[in-house]
């Protein structure tokens, strides 16, 4: 199904602060509390918001180096198989399959550096198919996570281009894609 523009609204809303109460999201919108909470329930029936989490900082529970792996496999047949075994690697937040350089790019959270030769020379680097790595240590992040709030916000100011392609699979591949970057590891779920 397709989303309204008051979906919309909404999505923004809460992609910008989680934690505002209903009855302030309906004012805002000039809509009842009860309307709201109905889109939402429509909305988490049909996929658009999969949960409601909340994100902690790695750097808070010890996790104070940032990485991103690029990985290069024998052959590129391998990226699912290799991929699912780096799922099981808690440190690993993010995985992707590239083009360019590497066949796959990861993103993972380390203690320290030594935590890091750990993590890449005893686990990584022993993974069937990998045949070398590249690592890149993240200094600083400038900005992120909020990218889903950037594309709520690009769909309710400019509706007609984006709603001339799928709103249901952008709003689905945004889903996918924050799930790959966050894995339960790092998130608290608000049941």
């Amino acid at each position: 199904k397709k989303l309204n523009d008051l979906d919309l609204k909404i999505l923004r809303r809460l992609t910008t602060n989680a934690r505002v109460p209903l009855r302030d999201v309906a004012e805002g919108e000039n809509s009842s509390r009860s309307s709201v909470n109905q889109r939402l329930m429509r909305m988490i029936e049909n996929g658009v918001l999969t949960s409601l989490k909340y994100h902690v900082n790695p750097k808070k529970i010890g996790y104070n180096t940032c990485t991103y792996v690029g990985v290069s496999l024998e052959r590129g047949s391998l990226y699912k198989e290799v991929a699912e075994r780096m799922s099981e690697i808690p440190e690993i937040v993010e995985c992707h399959f590239t083009t360019g350089p590497y066949t796959m790019l990861i993103k993972l959270y380390a203690i320290d550096n030594n935590d890091l030769m750990r993590i890449l020379n005893g686990i990584i680097q022993g993974l069937p198919g990998v045949v070398a790595t590249e690592t890149l240590i993240s200094l600083d992040v400038a900005f992120g996570e909020a990218f889903i709030s950037l594309i709520i916000s690009l769909i309710v100011a400019h509706p007609a281009p984006i709603r001339s392609f799928s709103l249901t699979e952008l709003l689905s591949s945004v889903r996918r894609c924050l799930e790959h970057s966050f894995p339960d590891r790092y998130w608290v779920r608000a049941e």
